[in-house]
Formats: structure tokens, sequence, C-alpha cells
């Protein structure tokens, strides 16, 4: 399959999905959750049926909390999300909602600790962004034809960016319309999802640099870097698939407060395997091909040294 001559398609697909992405983090922005804007999460089990939405927002009303979100989880859960309240009003809410209820989980995070919690989150996922061209710029130092060890880097980077760009706007809009929040688990399967995927870059990579290394100067570089692409096409599709897998039945079987974090591995490895074979690799041979451009004579210029 000759991936590098029809790079320019699937630019154009990452193009317009990154677009789309950022337009709709634009336009509505992430939906924090409580770990990033502060409040409280409740959920509970009714052991009987569980009763209507509207029934249980009534109840919450008479304790004047502003917006609350209820979410039905399973048969007989409900999961509330509501602003931030002391354990007098917790253990009050309670015993509203009767006897017939089991508490199955309750956390509540003060406004200055989610501040702290969103200012940690984007560090640390600067700090890997770094750390990982760092490594392949390391890791690399020694291949510097026909393109120097730092461009591999920041190839993979803009598929990193690319990665983490499509999730985010799928939860944009996820938000928006679907109620989704995003919160610590989040940025958890965000720094997941960037480990994943340059390790699937770097296999590809590191394929290019043995056979770099075996042709010497005798293979056009495009020829080069599909058949290293070629070559390690199946075992990406194969261990992506495997993790897929695995994380499916984790959204499938798994309770409403880890579906969040499943669902966005899921999307973040689908596109991270996509940009490891049909985006990073590309990139370094239409970046080869623009430098050699700009090293080439002028053609007037060329026909007079040839006089």
């Amino acid at each position: 399959m000759d991936i590098v001559a029809h790079r320019k398609i699937f630019y154009i697909i990452s193009g317009t999905l990154a677009v789309m992405s950022l337009a709709a983090l634009a336009a509505f922005g992430l939906r924090l959750g409580i770990d990033f804007t502060g409040g409280s999460i409740l959920e509970i089990e009714f052991r009987d049926t569980r009763p209507e939405v509207e029934e249980l927002a009534k109840t919450f009303e008479t304790f004047n909390l502003g917006e609350v979100r209820l979410q039905p989880t399973g048969e007989h859960g409900i999961l509330v999300r509501i602003r931030h309240i002391d354990e007098p009003t917790h253990q009050a809410i309670l015993s509203a909602l009767g006897g017939g209820v089991a508490e199955k989980r309750f956390d509540t995070i003060g406004p200055s600790i989610s501040l702290e919690l969103r200012r940690k989150s984007l560090m640390a996922i600067v700090l890997v962004i770094f750390l990982i061209v760092s490594y392949i710029a390391l890791a690399f130092r020694k291949v510097s034809e026909p393109i120097p060890s730092w461009k591999y880097g920041v190839t993979t980077v803009v598929a990193l960016v690319h990665d983490i760009l499509i999730p985010a706007g799928f939860f944009a809009v996820a938000g928006r319309f679907f109620g989704f929040e995003v919160d610590t688990l989040f940025v958890t399967a965000i720094l997941t999802i960037l480990g994943f995927s340059v390790h699937d870059t770097i296999v590809v990579f590191d394929r290019i640099r043995e056979n770099l290394k075996n042709a010497a100067g005798r293979s056009d570089f495009a020829v080069l870097v599909n058949q290293s692409v070629n070559a390690t096409f199946t075992r990406s599709i194969n261990t992506s698939l495997t993790v897929v897998l695995a994380i499916g039945a984790v959204l499938a079987f798994g309770g409403a407060s880890t579906a969040i974090f499943a669902l966005t591995l899921i999307i973040g490895i689908i596109f991270g395997t996509y940009s490891s074979i049909f985006i990073a690799s590309p990139l370094l041979v239409t970046w080869n091909l623009w430098s050699e451009k700009r090293k080439a004579p002028p053609a007037g210029r060329a026909g007079q040294n040839s006089k």
C-alpha cells in the first residue's frame, strides 16, 4: 500500500477533523466536572424502583443548591452533581431521599483545590510533550540525513496535538448536547494517549532509521519511509485493536464513573494509531521534499551555471 503517495488525502482528513474540533472547542468549550470547578458528586442506588428524575429534582430543589444535574445509572442508580456542600447538608439530602437508598459514592472538592488540579493537569500535559520531544531528539541524534533528528521530534508533536485535539473536540460537542463532563480521569486518559501514540510512532521511526542505515543513501527517502510504514502496519493495527477491545469491555460493563475515561482512551488510541501510520511518517517526507525544494537553485540560475 502506497501510503506516502496518497498522503495529501490523509492530511485533508486530519485537517478537516482538527478544524472541526477547534471550532467545537471555541464554540462550546469543555464541560468541566467538579474536579476542575469545585462541587460535590453523589452516587446513590435505590433498593426498590427508582423514582422519576423530575420527582428527584423536586426533592433537591428544597435545599436551594442551584443547578442540579441528575444522571440515571443502571436500573436503580442515580448520579447527582451539585455545588460544594458540607456534611450536614449531605446527610440531610440522604434523609430526604428516604430509607430505601444506599450511598455508593460521595466526593466533594472545594474551589481552591479544583483550581490547583486544573493548573497541575495543564502542566502535566505540557511537561509530557516536552519530555517526549527531548527523548526522540536524543534517541535519533545519530540520524542526520536526509533530515536532522530534531525534525523527528517536531513531527511527533504535530501528531500528538492531532491525537488529543480530536478527542477534546468530540467531548466539547458531547458536553454541549449530551452533558458529558471532563475530569481528572479525562486528563489521565489524555496522558495515556500521548504515551501510547508516541510509542507507536517511535516504532515506525525506528524502522525508518534502520532502513536508512541499511540503504546508505541508495534508496529514495519517500520509498524508504513507505516501506517502513508498511513493515509496521500490521503490528500497529493489531496492537491497537487489542487495546481498544479491552477498553471497550470497560466501557460496556464498567460504571458511569469510568465511562468518560474509557471512551476518551478508545477515541485517542484509534486516532493515535491513525496518525502514527498516515500522518507522522508522511510528514517527514513532505518536510524533506520542501527542504530540498528550498535548496534547489531556480531554473534560470541553473541554466546560467550550465553555460
